[in-house]
C-alpha cells in the first residue's frame, strides 16, 4: 500500500488492534517509517479522520507548511472493520474525510483465536462456529463490505488481493490514496493458521479465490462500477474450498449440499456484479 505514496509525500497511519498491529509494532520498536497511531479495535477510522481534520485546520491557520503533503491511511482487519469498527468507519466515510481506509480481510478474528466475524464465509470452521456432530461451521453467508462502502457514495472503492505481480493492488492503492475524499480498499489477506493452508500456497489460494469468483476484482469510481478481471473459465468454488482445512468437512462426498449452497451464493453475487459493471 505505502509503495503507492509519492516520494515527497508523508503519511499518517492509523492501525486498529489486530494481526498487522502486533506483527509490525511492539513498543518501543516499529517497522513503520511514517507516523503511526495504534488504536483500539473500534476506533481507527475515528482517530484517523480526527487527525486529518486537525491537519487541515492547522494548515489553514498557517501552522503547518503549505507545501507539505500528508496522506491519512487507516488499516483494520475484518473484525475491526466489518464488526467492531463499523460505526466509526461508516461515520468517517459519510463525512468524506480525505483519507483511505484499508481492510485486510482474512475472514475471522485471527489475532485473538480464530473466532467468526461477519466476513467469515458460510460453513467455515472457527473456534466459535466449530464443526462437530451438530455443528456445520458458520451458518450465515459473509457480509459484502465492499458493496456497503459503495453505498456510502464514496469517490473510490475497490476490491483486490495478492495476485500476479501485485499490479492490481498497487494501481488501486495509488488511486485510493490520491483520490480526494474518503476512499476504501478491501484486500483479501488469507491467514495460514485460520484458513489452514501451507503459507507457501498464498498466491495460489488468492488466484483460486479470483478464478472461482469468490473474490472478484473490481472498483467503483465516482459511482461507475468497473470489473477489472473476468475469468476466461470460471472455476467451481470447490477448487477454492478444498485448498483450505477450515472447509475439510464441506468437501466430503456426503456433504455435497453444502458445496452446492456456497456455489449458488457465489454465482448469485457474481451475476449481480456483472450487471452492475455493465457486463450483462
Amino acid at each position: 500500500m505505502l509503495r503507492a505514496l509519492e516520494e515527497d509525500d508523508e503519511a499518517v497511519i492509523g492501525c486498529a488492534t489486530g494481526c498487522l498491529e502486533v506483527s509490525t509494532f511492539m513498543y518501543p520498536y516499529t517497522s513503520w517509517r511514517d507516523s503511526f497511531i495504534h488504536n483500539a479495535f473500534e476506533n481507527v477510522a475515528a482517530t484517523t479522520s480526527g487527525a486529518e481534520a486537525a491537519y487541515k485546520s492547522l494548515k489553514k491557520q498557517g501552522k503547518i507548511d503549505k507545501d507539505t503533503n500528508y496522506k491519512f491511511i487507516a488499516f483494520g482487519g475484518d473484525g475491526g472493520t466489518y464488526d467492531i469498527g463499523f460505526q466509526s468507519l461508516s461515520g468517517a466515510m459519510e463525512r468524506n474525510h480525505d483519507m483511505t481506509y484499508v481492510c485486510y480481510d482474512n475472514g475471522a478474528y485471527m489475532n485473538t483465536g480464530i473466532q467468526r466475524s461477519s466476513a467469515t464465509p458460510r460453513y467455515a470452521d472457527t473456534t466459535t462456529t466449530p464443526v462437530g456432530k451438530e455443528g456445520r461451521g458458520k451458518s450465515e453467508f459473509r457480509k459484502d463490505m465492499t458493496a456497503i462502502m459503495a453505498d456510502h457514495n464514496l469517490p473510490y472503492v475497490a476490491q483486490t488481493t495478492f495476485i500476479g505481480n501485485l499490479k492490481d493492488l498497487h494501481t488501486k492503492a495509488k488511486k485510493a490514496i490520491y483520490t480526494e475524499g474518503a476512499t476504501f480498499l478491501n484486500v483479501m489477506a488469507p491467514c495460514p493458521r485460520g484458513w489452514r493452508y501451507p503459507p507457501e500456497k498464498l498466491m495460489e489460494l488468492c488466484k483460486l479465490a479470483v478464478e472461482t469468483c469468490y473474490w472478484p476484482m473490481y472498483e467503483i469510481e465516482n459511482g461507475e462500477w468497473r470489473l477489472n478481471y473476468k475469468p476466461k473459465k470460471k472455476l467451481p468454488i470447490e477448487e477454492f474450498l478444498k485448498a483450505q482445512g477450515r472447509f475439510k468437512h464441506v468437501t466430503k462426498a456426503e456433504k455435497r449440499d453444502m458445496i452446492e449452497e456456497i456455489q449458488a451464493e457465489v454465482d448469485h453475487r457474481w451475476e449481480q456484479l456483472l450487471v452492475k459493471c455493465g457486463e450483462k
